[in-house]
């Protein structure tokens, strides 16, 4: 309801007509219009529980890779792709989980039991899965170091006498 509206019926009958005129149209009638075909709309989701939001599951399912092909955790994707079937499934097994009393450690532990470490979004820094850390700030530090070695040769050949920095005397 507008202001105009709200006011015009506030004048007229008082507390009484402003509940009536408060009171939501019927479906398919209002300012909203209706809608033909509910289905286009998406398929209907579950009531938000008091869970949903609680920083504990968040911080969870921040952890934990979707079962879906995006790569997203299961928090980010469930909240932005409404589309994915995967992560409200893998949400109802972290809440089911949380509800039995599972510490947050427990529950990711059950899930790479059950999925195996894909499951992590990022794999524990131990064997094979070290060299994911360490290889690309190792590669940096010898791009870095032979980038430096080749500028200062450089630099210390432009400045050497007859070198390419010395242009010596122009031929006439």
């Amino acid at each position: 309801m507008d202001r105009r509206r709200f006011l015009v019926a506030l004048a007229l009958g008082g507390g009484a007509a402003v509940a009536r005129a408060q009171e939501p149209p019927l479906a398919g009638q209002g300012d909203a219009g209706s809608l033909r075909d509910p289905w286009s709309a998406g398929r209907p989701r579950e009531r938000t529980g008091n869970l949903e939001n609680d920083p504990t599951i968040q911080a969870v399912e921040r952890r934990l890779r979707c079962p879906c092909p995006c790569g997203l955790d299961v928090y980010t994707c469930r909240t932005t792709d409404f589309t994915c079937t995967y992560s409200p499934e893998a949400h109802r097994e972290v809440v089911a989980l949380y509800r039995q009393g599972s510490s947050p450690q427990e529950i990711v532990d059950a899930f790479v039991a059950r999925y195996g470490e894909r499951a992590l979004m990022a794999p524990p820094p131990r064997g094979f899965n070290l060299a994911g850390y360490l290889v690309p700030g190792v590669a940096v530090l010898l791009a870095g170091t032979a980038l430096f070695l080749v500028l200062r040769r450089r630099l210390a050949v432009a400045r050497a006498p007859g070198g390419a920095g010395d242009a010596g005397p122009m031929p006439a």
